[in-house]
């Protein structure tokens, strides 16, 4: 088998798939990782695939690993145990002499002690071939997380004050994996990956509004308001600790500056909201 294939972990994920559509634009022969044959089933015509999961035995990582000398390496959001269920997976790429390891982190992480930083000095202090990708909060969030409400509801419900967010779309992120993993240039560097725009939540409504032709409101909650509303509908403890985290970063601006990395790691700006919203606007419409 040839030895020059990416692994992708989470390849029918939001982010994970985007990296498979533009590896595969590229020329790049893929190697997704999967848990079930539906999963395999919702990847792209022929890809080749094998099953893997974080926790299968350390013993079976490296024949998951085998013809790839490259790796997608993202965390499932319900894993918190990192150097249990990814560590081993670092461990056996570092065996099999992978050339590069494409991490996706978090915008933000160098300065907090958040799971992703674990990884990033894990990946550091075993000397892999990193390449570091830090996203700002994924566009993908506002049909997915927040997609009842708009959809239902016709009000946009997240505390976020007045504060902006530089969005990023995590078809852009895909696009930027794409690139580092096929331009040479990028081993051992971090790239935060945002938006060429800075937005509020008021203003996401008004793009909403023009592109679904009604009302979308930006209710601006209070963080006790959010919270109790996600309890309400069943949240638990520690979710509503990270909700409370996210939002709070969110009210401080830390998120709020575009950048264009996007456009010098690609060649392309990063997509605008009104572009992703239009793309998607089937997961707002009743």
């Amino acid at each position: 088998m040839r030895s020059d294939a990416v692994f992708v972990t989470g390849a029918t994920g939001i982010v994970g798939s985007a990296v498979v559509d533009h590896l595969l634009e590229r020329g790049e022969p893929v190697v997704a990782g999967v848990r079930t044959e539906a999963d395999a089933a919702q990847l792209p015509r022929g890809i080749r695939h094998r099953h893997f999961d974080f926790g299968m035995p350390a013993h079976r990582l490296d024949a998951v690993l085998d013809g790839c000398d490259r790796l997608f390496l993202m965390r499932p959001p319900p894993i918190a145990d990192v150097e249990r269920y990814l560590f081993p997976l670092i461990d056996a790429a570092m065996r099999r002499g992978i050339r590069q390891i494409v991490f996706l982190s978090l915008q933000g992480v160098q300065a907090n002690r958040s799971t992703p930083h674990h990884v990033e000095r894990y990946l550091r202090e075993v000397d892999a071939p990193f390449t570091f990708l830090r996203p700002n909060f994924f566009m993908q969030n506002l049909a997915t997380t927040y997609r009842d409400d708009i959809r239902d509801h016709d009000e946009i419900f997240v505390p976020a004050g007045r504060s902006r967010t530089a969005f990023i779309d995590a078809r852009d992120i895909g696009r930027v994996a794409a690139a580092v993993f096929t331009v040479p240039g990028h081993l051992r560097a971090a790239y935060t990956l945002s938006g060429e725009q800075s937005l509020t939540y008021r203003r996401v409504a008004r793009i909403l509004s023009d592109v679904l032709g009604r009302e979308i409101r930006y209710a601006r909650p209070s963080e006790r308001e959010y919270l109790a509303r996600l309890a309400a509908y069943g949240a638990p403890e520690d979710y509503l600790a990270v909700q409370r985290m996210i939002h709070r970063v969110v009210r401080w601006n830390v998120s709020a500056l575009p950048n264009r990395a996007v456009r010098r790691l690609t060649g392309r700006p990063a997509t605008t909201f009104a572009e992703f919203a239009a793309r998607e606007r089937a997961a707002w419409e009743r």
